[in-house]
C-alpha cells in the first residue's frame, strides 16, 4: 500500500503540473511545473522525503528507460538530422561548455559561502 501511496503522490503532482500548464496563457512544460511543485512541497514541509523515497529511488535508478522514446524519434528523423548535423554539434559543444562554466561558478560560490559561514 505504501508504494501505491508514493505513486499517487507523484502522479498527483504531475496532474497538477498538467492542469497549471494548460491554464497558463503561454506554453510552459508541465513536467517543470510538477518538479517545482514537488520542490515547493518538500521545502515547505507539506511533503516529507520519506513519503516518496522508494518510488523516486526506483525512477532515478531506471532513468535510462525514459530516454528510449527520444532515441527512437532521433532514429526516425535521422534523414532530417543529418542535413543539419553540424548545427546540432555546435549546439552540443556550446551548451556543454556553458554547463561546465556555470557548474564551476556554482561550486566556487558554494565553497566561498561555506568558508564565510565557518568563520
Amino acid at each position: 500500500m505504501k508504494i501505491l501511496y508514493q505513486i499517487a503522490i507523484i502522479f498527483f503532482l504531475c496532474l497538477m503540473g498538467e492542469i497549471i500548464g494548460a491554464a497558463l496563457p503561454f506554453p510552459f512544460p508541465s513536467a517543470i511545473i510538477a518538479m517545482l511543485l514537488l520542490a515547493l512541497a518538500l521545502f515547505t514541509g507539506i511533503l516529507k522525503i520519506d513519503h516518496i523515497r522508494e518510488k523516486s529511488d526506483f525512477l532515478l535508478s531506471n532513468m535510462a528507460f525514459f530516454f528510449i522514446p527520444a532515441g527512437v524519434k532521433v532514429i526516425e528523423h535521422f534523414d532530417l538530422i543529418k542535413q543539419v548535423w553540424w548545427q546540432f554539434f555546435l549546439i552540443a559543444i556550446a551548451s556543454t561548455v556553458i554547463v561546465f562554466l556555470v557548474t564551476a561558478a556554482a561550486v566556487s560560490l558554494t565553497l566561498r559561502l561555506e568558508e564565510r559561514r565557518k568563520k
